[in-house]
């Protein structure tokens, strides 16, 4: 039987990046390296998903805007033509057409840019229609409290994790502003501009000083967002590549030994273990090696990974942990990993099921070759010492023990008795108090192996 070690210490080769356009301002200090495809993607699908998060806010404030619109009296000249009411509309069709493109396809970033121009021309154009709406001088609405909504509209765009879109936004509102105050002193010829706070606050007149605080205010406010989000950018790229490197190495071991090693308090190192009452199941697939020899390589992995998955599946749903694969030899614990009180009688009947399972195997184009007796197995059970070992550059969790050297004797053991699978009477004995319940199949022998006083065939 060929074996292969069990590649515990998973190290993803480093990719030359593939970057979008919208991730490359997602590197920060961790961009320094490179980016798996994978990485990028997940970061991308995240990204994109707070682009529909974004247009539902959108939507919300268009109709919370449309609302107090509605509400708030009108003169004659917004009777007869409101380009409010139909700014409003626009915007609003506009985002239910990005909220659905963006949910099913994700949306570009020019497209992107498109909709921060569009709300911050919505908001101005709202804010403009106030000296109109209220019949006052254009430098009545340099006071109007909605300027407040460029700040939900900037930190908005934090939630693509992109920080040039932050910075878009701010420089748009910014200039939408300055635009408006332009628009103000033309239409006042200069008469209504005071350096006196009082009467700026009390009438119409404009103070520039002011104005110019605001258009600071804007900027800087957008500029610290994005640089929180720059920073924040590292993290997001470490976190999502951590995740990923996770998941990875989580299919190269058991899902309960997966969980031990996320959720360890303390780094895993050699010499950690514990002492426990464990059952070692060893399951071998007979003849393997000379049917390999002669078949084409698909063909040798098309059988192993049809066997593992069908034996693998039978082992967890009976509790047990697979600890490694040697070819197409299994070995897995019961009560290793996560200690029971049942774990001779788990592996006992997880033998039952495989040798029921292989049975059915007559049917099957792909494993039908291996059904029936050519799958051996074997069931061990006793104190053993379950650990890391190895060194601070490579690690493996394994079980030590006389168990776990007395099911891989047993295993090998079968091609003498040609039986399908084999326990010694210790294990069987803990087993039916454990209350495992034997078949008819199942009968003692007298012991010629080593070791063993007697032998319990169980098909």
């Amino acid at each position: 039987m060929p074996t292969t070690e069990q590649p515990l210490a998973y190290q993803q080769p480093a990719e030359k990046a593939q970057r979008r356009p919208g991730l490359r301002s997602l590197a920060g200090a961790a961009g320094k390296s490179a980016l798996s495809t994978r990485v990028q993607t997940a970061i991308s699908k995240h990204d994109q998903s707070s682009e529909v998060l974004i247009k539902i806010v959108q939507l919300v404030i268009v109709s919370i805007w449309a609302i107090l619109y509605w509400l708030a009296p009108k003169n004659s000249f917004e009777t007869t033509f409101s380009p409010v009411t139909w700014a409003l509309a626009i915007y609003f069709i506009l985002n239910v057409i990005g909220l659905v493109w963006a949910r099913r396809k994700g949306l570009p970033n020019w497209v992107v840019y498109v909709s921060i121009i569009f709300d911050i021309s919505i908001l101005m154009t709202l804010i403009w229609s106030f000296h109109i709406q209220y019949g006052q001088p254009p430098s009545f609405y340099l006071k109007a409290p909605t300027l407040l909504y460029v700040f939900i509209f900037i930190a908005l765009r934090a939630l693509r994790f992109q920080a040039r879109f932050v910075v878009f936004a701010g420089i748009m509102a910014a200039i939408g502003w300055l635009t408006l105050v332009a628009y103000a002193v033309y239409s006042a010829h200069g008469m209504s501009a005071t350096r006196d706070y009082v009467r700026y606050l009390t009438g119409n007149e404009i103070l520039l000083g002011a104005e110019f605080d605001k258009t600071i205010t804007i900027i800087m406010v957008a500029g610290i967002i994005a640089v929180a989000l720059t920073r924040a950018n590292d993290l997001l790229v470490r976190a999502t590549a951590d995740a990923q490197a996770a998941n990875d190495l989580s299919q190269f071991f058991d899902s309960n030994v997966a969980s031990d090693i996320r959720n360890a308090t303390e780094a895993n190192k050699p010499g950690n273990g514990k002492r426990i009452d464990a059952a070692i199941l060893n399951v071998d697939l007979r003849g393997f090696t000379t049917y390999a020899s002669g078949k084409d390589a698909q063909q040798v992995l098309a059988l192993l990974i049809a066997y593992q998955k069908r034996i693998v599946g039978i082992i967890q749903s009976h509790g047990g942990s697979i600890d490694k694969f040697m070819g197409d030899g299994i070995m897995a614990t019961f009560g290793a990993v996560r200690p029971n009180e049942t774990y001779a009688a788990d592996a006992m009947r997880t033998v039952d099921a495989i040798i029921a399972e292989t049975d059915t195997w007559k049917a099957d184009e792909t494993l039908k070759v291996f059904s029936g007796s050519k799958v051996n197995a074997a069931v061990a059970a006793g104190p053993i010492v379950f650990g890391t070992i190895g060194d601070e550059t490579r690690l493996e969790f394994t079980v030590i023990g006389s168990a776990a050297n007395m099911s891989a004797k047993l295993e090998k053991h079968n091609k003498t008795t040609k039986s399908r699978a084999l326990t010694d009477d210790h294990t069987y004995s803990i087993a039916l108090q454990q209350g495992y319940q034997p078949g008819q199949r199942k009968r003692m022998r007298k012991s010629t192996l080593p070791g063993v006083k007697k032998l319990v065939v169980l098909g």
